[in-house]
């Protein structure tokens, strides 16, 4: 199974070339298989993806933008469809792919598949309530540590208390007309 992203290498849209590029990051950072396949220079994807992308997926307009993903032949969804499905850690299931062990995809679907918790991540659970536990233990530890600093520290006296800053008494007081008029007989 091969996993094709339609893409527009000459888009004039700055929307569709970030969203084509997450999509294509995205597969090569999980190292998923696929091919990419131009619309801008290869007519005959153009026409192909329009003609496979179903009914009920394309926009209002009827023209379908990329990227598109399919899976061989099997439409997976437009760049809103992958982005959804990457959001609720999904993406294998949209892509109609296997997730790889001991990803969080395959351990909901192990959970989803059999109602529980597969065994081997139970261990793996306690093993994240164990650092828990030590962490917690840690804060406390640090937290009586500093309360018991504060208890040997003296007390400060009265005299070293900062005392509060009061504005002198002697300031200016401004001149009205009147004084002026005074002033100048």
């Amino acid at each position: 199974m091969v996993i094709k992203v339609f893409i527009a290498s000459q888009s004039g849209s700055t929307a569709i070339k970030k969203k084509q590029q997450d999509v294509l990051g995205f597969l090569e950072a999980n190292k998923i298989d696929f091919k990419e396949l131009d619309i801008a220079a290869n007519e005959d994807n153009r026409k192909w993806m329009r003609e496979n992308v179903p009914g009920e997926k394309r926009p209002q307009n009827g023209i379908p933008l990329p990227p598109q993903i399919f899976n061989d032949e099997l439409y997976c969804g437009d760049f809103e469809a992958f982005f959804n499905a990457k959001e609720d850690n999904g993406v294998y299931a949209f892509l109609g792919l296997d997730p790889p062990p001991g990803s969080k995809e395959a351990h909901q679907a192990a959970i989803i598949q059999n109602g529980e918790v597969p065994e081997n991540d139970k261990a793996d659970e306690n093993i994240g309530e164990n650092e828990a536990d030590k962490h917690e233990e840690s804060v406390h530890q640090t937290i009586e540590s500093e309360e018991t600093a504060k208890e040997e520290k003296e007390p400060e006296t009265e005299d070293e208390e900062e005392q509060p800053v009061t504005e002198e008494e002697d300031e200016e007081q401004p001149v009205t007309e009147e004084e002026d008029e005074v002033d100048e007989s």
